[in-house]
């Protein structure tokens, strides 16, 4: 269950995505002090988490599940759709090509 987002540059995709949080430019991400991102409407905040990882060529983002609580196939698809849907209106010019995993992978933590 990973975001992978494609880029030449993933640091200064990481950094104005997250600009534009800090800039009020997007409102329904929110981005913590261990660098993860959570979704912010009532319904999903704190729900889930987006942990960053960048590497050559991209930047990917795995999820990790609240304390004692199974990541549902629906909060995946919250998660990841509506976060490359902001990747994409806010960041689209910086990254080439955007895709989630259907399944888990090593590095996701969902329970």
């Amino acid at each position: 269950m990973a975001i992978i987002l494609k880029t030449t540059t993933p640091d200064k995709l990481l950094a104005t995505f997250k600009k534009a949080i800090d800039e009020n430019h997007i409102s329904t991400w929110s981005n913590d002090k261990d660098r993860d991102f959570t979704h912010t409407p009532d319904q999903w905040k704190n729900k889930a988490w987006l942990r960053p990882h960048t590497k050559v060529g991209q930047l990917v983002f795995t999820i990790i599940n609240q304390k004692d609580t199974k990541i549902s196939s629906l909060l995946y698809a919250v998660y990841h759709g509506r976060f490359i849907e902001s990747m994409l209106l806010h960041c689209d010019t910086l990254f080439s090509d955007g895709s989630a995993t259907a399944l888990p992978t090593s590095e996701d933590r969902i329970s």
